[in-house]
């Protein structure tokens, strides 16, 4: 085999004696290594089944034709189960919003890759599909009834009959047929990709190029904005999900009429199958296939379900029954989403340091007398660090604001650590010599910053003036 694939290098490079990397393979059978010489580069791909190679290398030619943003396959071999294609580097879009997925909160840069790749996903459906045979797709042409439910039942026994649920199976028949029924009303003339993620989106100087589309048919454009949006390990707050979508629509906007409202409609439907197919695929590379990767993303896509089901599918009674009991099992109850709450309080040291109700211990004690103290002057006995007088007195001093800055540096990292961690408590005192001024002034600031930043939820308790406020999670 690795002969062959020198053998396709030197007829493509004219060079004999490549070094070979292999490179980590993807949840397929397919294989994968990085031959290079001197200034040559290329993928070689050892791919088992000749129908899914024939796949690949018809739609990449036709992209290709298209001037969409794929690899130029080179050479195949002569049996078809090898072939060579243009090296696009290591960059993946994964890789480069990891800051984000693990924090929920995106960069503009981060952000910014997203809505390029979401906007150029409808001229790949669109363009994809003008011209193409939708013949040379694999394993079937088109989106229908009968590639609905090999995913519905990948999920029903990789997935559902694991647990060992007691279900009816007929009635969960019933609002299967009802689904695909619902899934199958706009078809459309577009190429629907079917694994489109991030992990199958390189990036060539910033700019996105598409892989692994061997699996794609002709199909709605639902499907895709589902399995972007949704991808398990993605971890998109619900606002950038929204945003995302407007930036979709607008590119589709492009080539079609989109009424908004029945396309958010349309798209929940896929969103609800596509997370049942994920499950599926997990369960089965997973359980049975052993693959620790697929494992360990089966507590982000029960999640995504959760959230789903939240606002239930009427249309579907005893899925929804099926779903919610799935979801709620002790083996799963692990798998919920750990929400971090961050506790901020402002304190007298002479009064004692604050217990931690959480039973963790406590965080971050800050000692705010340092500052230029209010409370020496007799105009500030009667107010504290909330009011005006105040404020104005310790912001024109400026001693606090440089302080700030320094508190600020250190309890954002704590935070993405904590959430990163799926850690559920952080405590945040601040103390000053009666807890009036400075302390209250210093802790008003960061639950305010926290909230704002990262949108988890925030007490803040300011315990010697008996006051509480509660920011709310946006998460």
């Amino acid at each position: 085999m690795m002969q062959r694939l020198i053998e396709l290098f030197t007829k493509h490079s004219g060079k004999s004696s490549p070094k070979i990397e292999a490179l980590p393979s993807s949840g397929s059978n397919r294989r994968y290594y990085r031959l290079t010489q001197d200034d040559v580069s290329i993928i070689g791909v050892q791919g088992q089944s000749l129908p899914e190679n024939r796949a690949f290398i018809s739609l990449s030619d036709h992209f290709k034709k298209q001037g969409l943003n794929v690899p130029q396959v080179f050479a195949t071999s002569a049996d078809g189960l090898l072939y060579i294609q243009e090296d696009l580097g290591d960059g993946i879009l994964f890789n480069a919003i990891n800051a984000g997925r693990l924090t929920g909160v995106f960069s503009n840069e981060e952000k910014e890759l997203l809505h390029k790749t979401i906007s150029m996903l409808a001229d790949f459906q669109v363009k994809g599909a003008e011209g193409l045979d939708f013949n040379v797709c694999y394993p079937q042409p088109e989106f229908n009834h009968r590639s609905v439910y090999w995913d519905l039942n990948y999920f029903k026994y990789n997935f559902l009959k694991t647990t060992g649920m007691e279900f009816q199976e007929d009635l969960l028949e019933n609002d299967f047929e009802r689904l695909s029924r619902n899934l199958l009303n706009d078809q459309g003339n577009t190429f629907m990709y079917r694994d489109f993620q991030s992990r199958n989106v390189m990036l060539v100087d910033g700019v996105p190029y598409f892989i692994d589309f061997q699996g794609g048919r002709k199909g709605p454009v639902y499907y895709d904005v589902a399995s972007f949006l949704w991808q398990a390990k993605a971890n998109f707050p619900p606002e950038l999900r929204d945003e995302l979508i407007q930036t979709y629509i607008g590119s589709l906007k492009k080539y079609r009429e989109v009424d908004e409202s029945k396309f958010i409609t349309e798209l929940r439907q896929f969103v609800l199958f596509r997370t049942l197919q994920v499950l599926g695929a997990y369960g089965f590379r997973g359980y049975f296939e052993k693959k620790p990767h697929f494992i360990q993303s089966i507590p982000f896509a029960l999640n995504n379900l959760r959230e789903l089901l939240k606002d239930g599918f009427d249309e579907y009674p005893y899925l929804m029954q099926v779903l919610q009991e799935m979801t709620g099992l002790k083996q799963f109850s692990d798998t919920q989403t750990r929400v971090l709450e961050v506790r901020v309080v402002s304190f007298a040291f002479k009064k004692g340091i604050p217990n931690d109700p959480s039973g963790n211990g406590g965080g971050y004690v800050f000692d705010c007398r340092a500052i230029n103290n209010p409370g020496k002057f007799e105009r500030f006995n009667n107010v504290t660090g909330l009011d005006e007088p105040v404020i104005r007195f310790l912001e024109e001093d400026g001693e606090i604001l440089a302080y700030l800055d320094s508190v600020y540096k250190l309890t954002d990292n704590h935070v993405k650590r904590y959430i990163d961690r799926n850690f559920t408590h952080l405590m945040i005192a601040f103390g000053c010599t009666g807890g009036q001024h400075r302390s209250v002034y210093a802790a008003q600031k960061v639950a305010e910053h926290i909230s704002k930043k990262f949108g988890v939820k925030v007490t803040l308790i300011h315990r010697e003036q008996n006051l509480e406020q509660l920011f709310k999670s946006r998460l």
